[in-house]
Parts: C-alpha cells; sequence; structure tokens
C-alpha cells in the first residue's frame, strides 16, 4: 500500500541518504558516550553533563531516523558492523584532552550537517515533504550546539566578528 503523497520510485536515494545519516549518528552517538565515560580535568563536571545531553539527544535521533526510513517503506540499516563501514564518523580512542574531544565532535557536526544537506536535496527531488521537516529541526539544534561547543573552546578574549554589529 501507498501511502506516501510522493512517488515510490523517487524515495529511494532519500531512503539512501537517511541510512548513510542514521550510520553517521551510531558512531557519533558512540563517540559521545565515549568521551562521556572517559572525559577528565578541570571542566569534568560540566562536559560529562553535556556529552550525556548530547547522546541523549543522538540517540533520539537515530530513532527517528530509523522510522523516517520504515515510514519510507524501506528497511534501516540495523548492524553494527555496516555502519562502521558506511559511517563517515570514525571511532576514537578515549585518550584525549577535553578540548581534543571537543575538536573532534565539531568536526563530526561538519560531517552530520553535510550528511543533512544531502539528504534534503534528495527529499525535494523526490517531492518528499515529510523527511525535510524532520531534517531541518536537526540542522537548527545542531548548528546551536556547534556554536556553543566552539564557544567553550574558544579564551575568553576572543571576540566575534565586529564588522557585522559596526557596519
Amino acid at each position: 500500500m501507498n501511502y506516501l503523497n510522493v512517488r515510490t520510485d523517487n524515495i529511494l536515494p532519500v531512503a539512501k541518504e537517511l541510512n548513510q545519516l542514521l550510520a553517521d549518528y551510531h558512531i557519533y552517538y558512540q563517540k559521545l558516550r565515549n568521551f562521556h565515560w572517559n572525559v577528565t580535568g578541570k571542566n569534568f563536571f560540566d562536559l560529562h553533563e553535556i556529552f550525556e545531553t548530547m547522546y541523549t539527544d543522538a540517540r533520539t535521533k537515530i530513532d527517528e531516523i530509523a522510522e523516517r526510513i520504515l515510514t519510507l517503506q524501506y528497511h534501516p540499516t540495523s548492524r553494527y558492523s555496516m555502519y562502521l563501514k558506511m559511517s563517515s564518523i570514525s571511532e576514537e580512542s578515549p585518550l584525549q584532552t577535553d578540548t581534543d574531544m571537543i575538536e573532534s565532535i565539531l568536526k563530526d557536526h561538519k560531517t552530520l550537517l553535510k550528511q543533512m544537506y544531502r539528504v534534503l536535496e534528495k527529499a525535494k527531488k523526490a517531492e518528499d515533504e515529510g523527511t525535510p521537516d524532520l531534517i531541518s529541526g536537526y540542522i537548527s539544534s545542531l548548528e546551536k550546539t556547534s556554536w556553543m561547543l566552539n564557544a567553550w573552546s574558544k579564551s575568553t578574549v576572543e571576540q566575534l566578528n565586529e564588522e557585522i554589529i559596526l557596519s
């Protein structure tokens, strides 16, 4: 039964890109767990809590992405071995400084955002309105989290671009 208001032959590329995003999110999720467990130093309390918030959010997104793939009438990838092969995000050593952890996460955010835009591109071509609705919210949320992590990594004397404010 075709309950979607799109031609199902146009949906396969969307499902493929969503499966890629699903793989990326799984590795990202596990990296956040790794960092949550292994962060040390003066920023431990703040980062331990932030990483937990982030991996909880990632876990929710993983479920929503998989359910969207199912809604599109395809099977989501569900084996960790496949996630490791497919993902554009790599595993990390737990032996890192807090600053290196944040830098790694920000790099992953770029990768996730790039994949989200690929999903949006394919969904637009397929005239799929449901997928962009889901992914657009993810983009906004991830951009905000990236801004906050980037701000955390700056020294207190670094400022934003003043030209925008003054011109």
